[in-house]
């Protein structure tokens, strides 16, 4: 692999909520390391904001998901199923889905819903589970994904994805601030963190502009990108609460923005 091929490049397919929202899908990220396409979440909204990214869900490798609440999960089925479509001979590469433990059990219950309709022929569908309550990593063909337990469900876990020359991001999924956010983040090129509310509104199991700053500046964050804005943050100046703990470069998510490390 070049050193071009092991950038990272980032594209914010959602930014928003549950809330519907004319310009802000439910929660999606999609990051190319090499020849690999990596799904964080994959929220409402998610499989016309890949068209738009010019992305086919055959492309996809990996799916990785923070956690199971709708807004993170809400289109898992409606893509499985998708890839069926006209008969699964289109995909490409076998699909690795993983989260946190509990996410094989999620994904049995959903079958007991949906039957073979989200099944996928042998050797096209692996699941894998992260450890929830401790740090984990598992090294890929061209990227290694490391995790650690976050405080918002059971199964929550955050992300950082480490390109084969060492640039890095991580994810955060929902969470409310987290000692273990800091350690996983620790010195990485681009920090994805989610800023449901302003500072005002804080609520328990998620974060405020100013305290996805201070969790960026304890950990070296290089570059900051907050996201996963409910109604609330459109009327209030995040940036300006996040300023008062965190420095470094900011930029406030928008659906179909682009980012690259290198």
């Amino acid at each position: 692999m070049s050193d071009k091929d092991a950038n990272i490049k980032v594209r914010i397919l959602g930014s928003g909520t549950c809330v519907p929202s004319l310009t802000r899908s439910s929660c999606s990220v999609l990051m190319q390391v090499g020849a690999s396409k990596m799904l964080f979440d994959s929220g409402p909204g998610t499989m016309r904001r890949l068209l738009e990214a010019e992305t086919n869900i055959f492309d996809l490798s990996h799916i990785f998901y923070s956690h199971f609440h709708p807004d993170h999960s809400g289109e898992f089925v409606p893509l499985i199923f998708a890839t069926k479509y006209p008969d699964g001979s289109l995909h490409k590469r076998p699909l690795t889905v993983a989260g946190g433990r509990g996410f094989l059990d999620f994904y049995e219950g959903l079958k007991r819903v949906y039957g073979h309709w989200i099944e996928l022929a042998p050797g096209l569908l692996e699941i894998i589970e992260f450890d929830n309550q401790n740090a984990d990593a598992i090294t890929f063909e061209d990227f290694s994904a490391y995790t650690a337990p976050v405080k918002h469900n059971p199964e929550s876990i955050a992300f950082r994805i480490t390109s084969p020359n060492g640039y890095s991001v991580v994810y955060t999924g929902d969470t409310d601030y987290s000692q273990t956010i800091i350690e996983l983040a620790k010195d990485t090129d681009l920090l994805i963190c989610e800023c449901a509310l302003p500072d005002k509104l804080r609520a328990p199991g998620h974060l405020t502009p100013s305290l996805a700053g201070e969790l960026a500046t304890k950990a070296g964050v290089g570059n900051l990108v907050l996201t996963h804005f409910y109604p609330e943050c459109e009327k209030a100046d995040i940036a300006a609460e996040c300023r008062k703990t965190y420095s470094g470069h900011l930029v406030l998510a928008d659906d179909l923005m682009e980012l690259e490390i290198r």
